[in-house]
């Protein structure tokens, strides 16, 4: 993974500019100290857990709706509905869950990794209890796909917020920061391939051991990795700066409110989560509704393996890609390219239909490498923000709730609109009439194409032309 610490460049090439005295100082303190070399080694047993977590995300939205409405008959709109509200409550929890990591962090290392194993436990239990209800009647199914649902995205959020905040205080500087995200990223990507093409080769049954596997060896490699660092360096520094000029002695504890909100005060944050939050949404909703194109629309459900393989494998693959255009272009402008292809992409999936095997390959190919651009260099930004802002080894996971809360809740406006959108134009699963079809390929290729081009706007406007500002 040569290519992750070359990436270390992009942040100060990006829209905040270089870090202020304090975070530079700070930053040169963490290096110093950071456990962090980038070897396979570690990058495998810190990056190891994303493979299991990757299930739960993408994947899930993929195979959840289409199962529940093709088995079951639950209606799309009742589906969507449900969806939504159950990725909202887990959304809003986020911001908090962030807040009590960074209080797990500053207690010991063994009390990070007890959490974890306990989260780890009850997720591997309600998500093969998503796909094997034990009640029958319509009703009761959605009582117990509300509540399992609750339970599997909870567990899911301790255990991702967990993982991105043990990896931003592994310290370092920017290079060796991005090499860190790179191994949870690319590990990511493998485990999102696996899960959206296991359960369509082997079956839910054995993909849901599988996960169960994984996320076991996961945790076990966690225990390997680098240490995340402590407290010491920023209260030395970074709270020192906060109490005021002429001192070294750190700032008062704040309240749990005062640093729920800190992100929030940070202006670079907001314009950042705004773009992602718009950006997300439209890369969410054809993930929601891809198995319902292929099937109704391209009528190829045999192709499922292939095209979502095409998909993922394109994803993880052009990491490399994206990271030189980064080199060339900056973390923005490349995040810029990645919409527009997506943009042209999916307008050219809107052309489609019946037995176009091949050109729908090539358009998994190309929003595939698209996806790359999303799952990398927003994190990045990311890293660079929580930087700047001074805010490096004390509230990562008060970020990374933040920014888990808008992945969550992109996912959830991603199924409460385009869901019941399609019910209310007349489709449901196995239509063939020609309006529920236009229905269908105007929400999974035109309406993305909307969204992105509103995220791209965005990112020029509240991004790019405040390159320099915090």
């Amino acid at each position: 993974m040569t290519g992750g610490a070359k990436r270390g460049a992009a942040p100060s090439a990006g829209p905040a500019g270089s870090a202020g005295s304090a975070g530079s100082a700070s930053s040169a303190a963490v290096t110093a100290s950071t456990a962090w070399r980038g070897t396979w080694r570690q990058g495998l047993a810190y990056g190891g857990l994303g493979l299991p977590l990757a299930f739960v995300a993408l994947p899930l939205y993929v195979i959840l709706p289409n199962f529940y409405a093709s088995e079951f008959g639950i209606p799309l709109a009742v589906l969507g509905a449900l969806l939504l509200g159950a990725r909202l409550l887990d959304a809003f929890v986020d911001p908090l869950i962030g807040r009590w990591a960074d209080g797990w962090f500053a207690h010991s290392r063994q009390r990070v990794l007890g959490v974890a194993l306990v989260a780890a436990v009850v997720l591997a239990i309600s998500f093969r209890a998503l796909f094997f209800p034990a009640v029958q009647t319509q009703q009761a199914l959605l009582w117990w796909c509300g509540a399992v649902l609750a339970v599997t995205y909870l567990s899911y959020s301790v255990m991702t917020v967990t993982h991105q905040a043990w990896g931003a205080r592994l310290g370092g500087d920017e290079a060796q920061r991005a090499q860190v995200v790179s191994w949870r990223e690319a590990l990511s990507l493998v485990g999102v391939l696996v899960a959206s093409v296991l359960p369509s080769v082997l079956g839910l049954s054995v993909a849901s051991v599988v996960f169960a596997v994984l996320l076991a060896l996961g945790l076990l490699a966690l225990c390997w990795a680098p240490p995340p660092q402590q407290d010491a360096a920023a209260a030395s520094l970074g709270l020192a700066a906060m109490a005021g000029p002429g001192t070294l002695e750190p700032a008062p504890a704040q309240p749990l409110t005062a640093t729920l909100a800190s992100p929030l005060q940070v202006p670079a944050f907001k314009r950042l989560l705004a773009i992602y939050l718009v950006n997300g949404v439209a890369s969410a909703v054809p993930a929601t509704l891809v198995l319902f194109f292929i099937r109704d629309r391209l009528q190829a459900q045999n192709f499922e393996p292939l095209f979502l393989a095409t998909y993922f494998a394109a994803g993880a693959l052009s990491i490399q890609l994206w990271v030189r255009l980064v080199r060339r272009f900056g973390l923005a402008h490349t995040w810029l390219l990645g919409m527009g292809l997506a943009v042209v992409t999916f307008a050219w999936a809107a052309l489609l239909g019946s037995g176009d095997v091949l050109a729908f390959a090539l358009v998994c190919l190309a929003s595939g490498v698209a996806l790359g651009a999303d799952l990398t260099l927003p994190g990045a930004l990311l890293a660079g923000v929580i930087q700047r802002a001074g805010h490096g080894q004390r509230l990562e996971g008060a970020y990374f709730g933040w920014w888990n809360f808008a992945t969550k809740l992109n996912l959830a406006l991603a199924a409460g609109i385009a869901l019941p959108l399609l019910g209310q134009f007349g489709y449901a699963p196995g239509s063939r009439s020609e309006d529920a079809l236009q229905a269908l390929t105007i929400a999974y290729c035109l309406l993305p194409c909307v969204l992105k081009l509103i995220a791209a706007g965005l990112l020029w406007r509240l991004w790019l032309r405040h390159e320099g500002k915090t």
